[in-house]
């Protein structure tokens, strides 16, 4: 079966196909899609997600769950409201060039929304490139300092 666009009618394409299998993260875990590996330098602030800290720290067991490491390759901040946004900027120093900043935050709420977290990052002189569900509560955006910068 052949589907058209409505733009152009003579220009067939195939319905929805399933992602190729390289590009489907149904099947991958939570540290996976957040891109985590063994050996990385990680810091977590303020997230108190027990599953997450458990699987990190089978994975990282030496991370920082306080002030971050130079030379961090990951950062998971955690931003349950607008005030907390503010220390984006402050952690840029901590992560490697091609290191990332993951903020997680609350899915739903109107005290602090997707918007506003993108703002800040921006504001920072980030680039958001990747957001993921961290889990049934929380959301989380990826920053990342633009490649032009690097």
């Amino acid at each position: 079966m052949l589907l058209y666009d409505e733009a152009n009618d003579a220009t067939p394409y195939p319905p929805h196909q399933p992602r190729p299998a390289e590009r489907d993260y149904s099947h991958r875990s939570l540290l996976d899609k957040l891109g985590v590996k063994c050996g990385h330098a990680i810091a977590v602030l303020g997230i108190e997600d027990s599953s997450f800290l458990k699987d990190l720290a089978q994975l990282v067991p030496d991370f920082s769950s306080e002030k971050p490491r130079s030379g961090s390759d990951i950062v998971f901040l955690s931003a349950e409201n607008l005030k907390s946004l503010q220390q984006i900027k402050t952690l840029i120093p901590a992560i490697k060039k091609n290191g990332a900043i993951w903020v997680v935050y609350p899915k739903g709420q109107s005290h602090i929304r997707e918007r506003d977290v993108l703002a800040a990052g921006k504001s920072a002189g980030l680039t958001d490139n990747k957001v993921c569900r961290f889990s049934e509560t929380h959301t989380a955006l990826r920053f990342m300092i633009p490649l032009v910068r690097r």
